[in-house]
């Protein structure tokens, strides 16, 4: 369904990325596993076309993403919720959400029923649909990042560090919340950095050193690597 073949991308003289190959079918929990700097993001970056990839091509279904706008990959499906998550602080939650929905604008009634979905899923965030996103604690907020992603309807959601800087116990709930997601129908891309949460959920692991894709594999593959393990899971 999203297959990159060969991406490399350069930032200046430096190659963040060489010869990235991914893909992940429909339907699909794909965690890419990395340390900060691997180039997890630059991968989730170049994918919904904020930066252009030097050499190869990304497709989704039958359509290049490659050179496209990032707002036309977002109206073919493929929708970013970026680390860090990006909120508007002096907005209220239901702006910041409703944001996500822009790119379907004219289908007034369908971006209230998202919306509906939305609040469904997270129920706090119902609750405080006026507070400014900024007075959010940071579960909350990363709710809302993820909640304004799903507005836009993905058919495959690039997740970067949901869980960064999050108490345990949101964690949980977070993981739970996404295996929710892609248990509903949709494809999911997941960049973490909690190896052991992210690949219990998971369909299939890559794992990214220096800009390349040092092994992939299954869940309980990677799982019972013992490599993996002593890098990424401390046991």
């Amino acid at each position: 369904m999203l297959k990159l073949e060969n991406i490399s991308l350069n930032y200046g003289s430096f190659r963040a990325l060489n010869g990235i190959n991914i893909h992940a079918e429909e339907g699909e929990l794909v965690v890419l596993l990395g340390a900060n700097g691997a180039g997890k993001s630059s991968i989730f970056l170049t994918t919904s076309g904020l930066h252009r990839a030097a050499t190869g091509s990304i497709r989704f279904g039958s359509r290049e993403l490659v050179g496209m706008k990032p707002s036309h990959i977002v109206e073919q499906g493929v929708v970013q919720c970026p680390e860090g998550r990006k909120l508007f602080p002096a907005m209220s939650v239901a702006k910041n959400l409703m944001l996500g929905g822009y790119v379907h604008r004219r289908d007034r009634k369908g971006v209230n029923k998202t919306l509906d979905e939305v609040y469904e899923m997270f129920p706090i965030l119902h609750e405080k649909r006026e507070a400014m996103a900024g007075s959010l604690s940071g579960g909350q907020q990363q709710m809302v990042a993820i909640g304004r992603a799903l507005m836009s309807r993905p058919k495959a959601l690039l997740l970067d560090e949901p869980s960064l800087g999050l108490a345990p116990l949101v964690v949980k709930q977070m993981f739970e919340t996404i295996a929710k997601i892609n248990k509903a129908g949709t494809t999911v891309l997941l960049a973490e950095q909690n190896a052991y949460a992210a690949l219990r959920i998971a369909n299939r692991a890559y794992v990214i050193e220096g800009g390349r894709i040092v092994m992939e594999g299954s869940r309980d593959e990677l799982l019972n690597n013992e490599a993996v393990r002593k890098a990424y899971i401390g046991a």
